[in-house]
């Protein structure tokens, strides 16, 4: 694996740590082997977004999701089932697992659905009204009249 040093970058920013804790983080998972879960990331609208997880085997109840600062938190643990199984072949892993996605600022988890064993999470970005462009009014100002001055003849 190639490592790369960003700490040139960091000698002249300020306020950019956190992109190299994202970077960080984003090595590690493919370290890791971050393809457990697979999952699809999808636009559905101008300022919204849809997760898709593969969550085969687990119910809503052996799910949690939660948001953690700038952090989504997907978390599974397989409910244990009352009488012991014994397989033949066994594809479906029931492992539990956790996955992080970073969010961007003003992203907010709207719901989660559960279906046909795909977890569905639907994200939307909310632009406080004060970052959101606004139209500034330009007045025309009616120049005022002036009196001129009539000379006397002398």
């Amino acid at each position: 694996m190639q490592t790369y040093d960003f700490t040139p970058l960091f000698r002249s920013t300020i306020g950019f740590d956190q992109i190299s804790r994202l970077l960080e983080a984003a090595m590690r998972a493919d370290e890791n082997g971050g393809s457990y879960l697979p999952h699809n990331i999808e636009k559905t609208g101008e300022q919204s977004y849809r997760i898709t997880m593969t969550v085969a085997g687990f119910g809503k109840d052996d799910l949690n999701i939660a948001v953690q600062e700038s952090t989504l938190v997907v978390s599974g643990k397989a409910g244990e089932k009352d009488k012991p199984v014994r397989y033949l072949h066994r594809g479906i892993a029931r492992r539990a697992f956790e996955r992080r996605f970073e969010l961007a600022e003003f992203i907010k988890v709207t719901g989660a659905t559960l279906e046909n064993g795909l977890l569905h999470i639907d994200l939307v970005r909310e632009l406080p009204e004060s970052m959101k462009p606004r139209t500034i009014e330009i007045e025309a100002k009616v120049p005022t009249k002036t009196k001129a001055i009539e000379k006397q003849a002398a």
